[in-house]
C-alpha cells in the first residue's frame, strides 16, 4: 500500500483509543508515518514506524511534516479534528483525509462526514477503514506493545524503590476540565490510606510537571519518579491493580492489560471507557462515586486471579 502520514491525537489517551485503527493499517501494508506530541516516539518505540515529535506553532510542525514528507505526494490521515492540523498538512504539500469538522472541509483532500456518536475506538478507526476500504473488519480493544527496554527500566524503578513484589498503582490526576467540571476524583487519598490499611503496597508515578499534585492527592502512597511515557506503560504493566480517572494514563493501563478500576464522575463513558476484558467500570457522568463504592469495586477485582 506504500507510506502513509498519520496525525496522531494530541492526548494520550486518544491516541490509545486509536491503537486499533493504527493496527489496521498496518495489517493492510501501510508503512506508517505518525506525527504527534513528542511523548508518541517512546509510547510507539516497539512498532516499525517512523515518528515525528511535534513542537512549536503552525509554522513548524508545517516544516516537520514537510521534511517527514521528503518530497513525496503522501496522503496524510487526521486523528485530530481541528482545522490547524488540516492547514499545517496542506501547507506541507500532504493530501490530508479526515472529518469534516471544525470548517476545514476546504482543505482536505478527502472530506468525510462525521458519524453520530460513537466510543473513540470507533471513530478513529472508521477513518482507517475509510482509507484501507475494508469494511468487515471490527477494533479489538486497544493492545499496546512494550520494548524489553522498557520492561527493563520499570523493573530497575520499582527495585530502587524498594518494591519487590505486588502493588497498587494509583493514578489520581487528570488534567483539564470537562465542560466546566474537574477530571479528577477527589477520593485518592482516602481509597490509598484504606488499601494500605490492607496490607496492601501502594505506589504512584506522576507524569511530567505532576509530582506535586500527586503528593498532594495521596501523600501516604510510595510516589516513583517522573520517566517516560513508554516506560510509565510497563509499570502501569507490573501492577497489580491500577487505580485511574478517565485520563490517558486509564487508557494506557487498559492497553497494556493491566486490571484497571475506571473511576467516571463527569465525563461520558458510552465514548471514553478504558476497553479491554480486565477492565471494571464505577461511576458516571452524573458524578462522582463514594470512596466506599470505589474501595468495594476494588477489593472484589484484588480478589480476583492475577
Amino acid at each position: 500500500m506504500g507510506r502513509l502520514f498519520v496525525r496522531l491525537p494530541n492526548h494520550l489517551g486518544d491516541v490509545c483509543m486509536s491503537l486499533p485503527a493504527l493496527d489496521h493499517l498496518r495489517a493492510q501494508g501501510f508503512a506508517l508515518v505518525t506525527a504527534g506530541r513528542p511523548w508518541a516516539r517512546s509510547l510507539l518505540a516497539a512498532y516499525p514506524d517512523e515518528v515525528v515529535a511535534l513542537s512549536g506553532g503552525l509554522r513548524a510542525q508545517a516544516q516537520a511534516f514537510r521534511h517527514a514528507r521528503g518530497g513525496r505526494t503522501l496522503c496524510a490521515l487526521l486523528l485530530t479534528n481541528s482545522f490547524s492540523s488540516a492547514l499545517a498538512c496542506r501547507l506541507a504539500g500532504l493530501h490530508p483525509i479526515g472529518y469534516a469538522t471544525d470548517a476545514r472541509h476546504l482543505l482536505l483532500k478527502r472530506a468525510l462526514p462525521v458519524p453520530p456518536p460513537l466510543h473513540m475506538v470507533e471513530y478513529y478507526f472508521a477513518l482507517a477503514q475509510a482509507v484501507t476500504g475494508v469494511r468487515d473488519a471490527s477494533p479489538t480493544p486497544p493492545a499496546l506493545r512494550l520494548t524489553p527496554e522498557a520492561r527493563a527500566r520499570a523493573q530497575r524503578i520499582l527495585r530502587d524503590a524498594g518494591i519487590a513484589g505486588q502493588f497498587v498503582q494509583l493514578c489520581p490526576v487528570a488534567v483539564g476540565l470537562h465542560k466546566g467540571k474537574v477530571k479528577a476524583w477527589p477520593g485518592f487519598g482516602a481509597l490509598a490510606a484504606r488499601l494500605q490499611s490492607d496490607g496492601h503496597v501502594v505506589v504512584a508515578c506522576p507524569g511530567p510537571g505532576e509530582r506535586e499534585a500527586v503528593l498532594r492527592a495521596v501523600p501516604t502512597v510510595t510516589v516513583l519518579p517522573e520517566t517516560d511515557v513508554g516506560t510509565f506503560a510497563a509499570l502501569l504493566a507490573q501492577a497489580r491493580l491500577v487505580v485511574a480517572n478517565d485520563s490517558g494514563a486509564g487508557h494506557l493501563a487498559a492497553a497494556v492489560g493491566a486490571s484497571l478500576v475506571s473511576v467516571f464522575g463527569v465525563t461520558d463513558p458510552q465514548r471514553t471507557r478504558p476497553r479491554g476484558s480486565r477492565v471494571t467500570l464505577v461511576g458516571g457522568p452524573d458524578g462522582w462515586p463514594t470512596v466506599d463504592q470505589v474501595y468495594g469495586t476494588v477489593r472484589r477485582a484484588l480478589s480476583e486471579p492475577a
